[in-house]
């Protein structure tokens, strides 16, 4: 008999939740791209798939009969909190691509008046919390560095994104 606890129970919120998004921001890609929108950083993608994808999966097969750390667990609920700041902020422009339309305003409301990208902020600390409470340091080690170098590419991928719309506006 698998023995499904608390450890379960994260992941099966986690999992769901990331579908949840996927979905959300297909919707919103189809939308984005229907209004002109141009996407940028197409070619990084999917690596940022595959890294989010076996973190996932990994902490499925290592830590679905753990118990919870409530330490870690109250940190994950504060970043829940955040991240669902960001998506409200974001709103209908949020996606997991890099979608620019030429003419928007890049949004300066929310959390965006304290960080250039809390999204990413919020994911670093899910990398790390998440397997946190589940008992895992080594893994949170191995796929916050992970993450790390897929941020730094996709950061770099945005900012040109963003700069390019910044120049588009009129003066």
């Amino acid at each position: 008999m698998i023995d499904f606890g608390w450890g379960a129970a994260l992941l099966a919120y986690l999992t769901l939740q990331r579908i949840a998004e996927l979905w959300w921001a297909r919707h919103n890609e189809r939308r984005l791209f229907a209004a002109g929108g141009i996407e940028y950083g197409r070619s990084h993608l999917p690596l940022i798939v595959l890294v989010h994808a076996a973190w996932i999966v990994g902490m499925w097969a290592l830590a679905y009969d753990h118990s919870v750390n409530l330490f870690f667990f109250a940190l994950f609920i504060a970043l829940q909190i955040a991240r669902f700041w960001v998506l409200l902020t974001l709103g209908r422009r949020w996606t997991i691509r890099i979608i620019v339309v030429p003419g928007e305003r890049l949004v300066a409301r929310g959390p965006y008046r304290f960080l250039r990208h809390p999204n990413y902020a919020v994911v670093t600390g899910e990398i790390a919390a998440v397997p946190l409470a589940l008992g895992l340091p080594i893994y949170a080690l191995v796929f916050s560095l992970l993450n790390a170098a897929v941020l730094a590419i996709r950061i770099s991928a945005e900012n040109a994104a963003l700069g390019a719309l910044a120049s588009d506006r009129p003066r």
